[in-house]
């Protein structure tokens, strides 16, 4: 069941997305004149910033939708798939934030990114790392299995540990200089509804219409006691895998 992406629920459900992502811009370090691919560009908030750096940037992304937003806000957006990249030495880095966990197939992804990266070109990204929203999976995973539903077959989601990840960087001819897991709490402007309305349809989908509501419910309720504090409202498990690597010679 394919993920689908709504710009507008987006922007009022996860905009905690690009705003957590000014770090990973300042480990990026871009210079005015590079150019640079942002990869899973989303609805653009972030490439508009590289942009503002003074940067030469392109975003592409999977969904039209995200990529027409994008656009909207003067970005160079194109559609296209993280996993099958057809730039060639083309950039001076390669930026991801969040996006990275989408793609199931990584050394496909980083086969791309090393091809479009220029010799001693950046790689630097951000993404869900073991661990994280391991909360929300356990209660997903536990009201599928009540509907009869197999959750990996579902599972839309890579999240690898710091080990695995620097390994698959090193294969492809990157040498990493930061490679890490980081626990992050992140408090939600919204209930636990909002967010796997955003974020859960690959499960979604798979349910009828009538049974969304109940799915939502069901989920909400399994989470609450860990998930939720009387007053500060909801929040969700992050691990985040933060790295920053350069292409090395063949």
């Amino acid at each position: 069941m394919k993920q689908e992406w709504n710009p507008a629920l987006y922007g009022q459900n996860a905009r905690y997305v690009s705003q957590l992502g000014a770090p990973l811009l300042d480990l990026l370090d871009p210079r005015p004149g590079e150019r640079i691919l942002d990869l899973g560009c989303g609805d653009g908030v972030l490439t508009r910033e590289l942009a503002e750096r003074g940067a030469l940037v392109v975003g592409v992304d999977s969904s039209p939708e995200m990529v027409q937003a994008a656009r909207a806000l003067g970005v160079d957006a194109r559609v296209m798939d993280g996993e099958e990249l057809t730039f060639d030495n083309e950039f001076d880095a390669v930026f991801s934030n969040a996006a990275l966990h989408w793609m199931k197939r990584p050394d496909r992804v980083l086969a791309g990114v090393r091809r479009a990266l220029k010799l001693g070109g950046r790689f630097v990204g951000e993404f869900g790392g073991r661990g994280n929203i391991e909360t929300l999976l356990e209660a997903i995973q536990g009201a599928l299995a009540e509907r009869g539903l197999d959750f990996e077959s579902l599972n839309p989601w890579y999240f690898p540990t710091a080990e695995e990840y620097r390994e698959r960087l090193e294969a492809h001819g990157m040498e990493v200089t930061f490679c890490t897991l980081i626990p992050r709490p992140t408090p939600l402007e919204t209930d636990l509804t909002g967010w796997l309305t955003v974020f859960a349809g690959s499960f979604l989908n798979a349910l009828s219409p009538s049974e969304r509501e109940r799915f939502l419910q069901e989920v909400t309720d399994r989470c609450r006691n860990k998930l939720f504090d009387p007053d500060r409202g909801w929040w969700v498990d992050h691990v985040r895998l933060r790295f920053a690597a350069v292409k090395k010679g063949a």
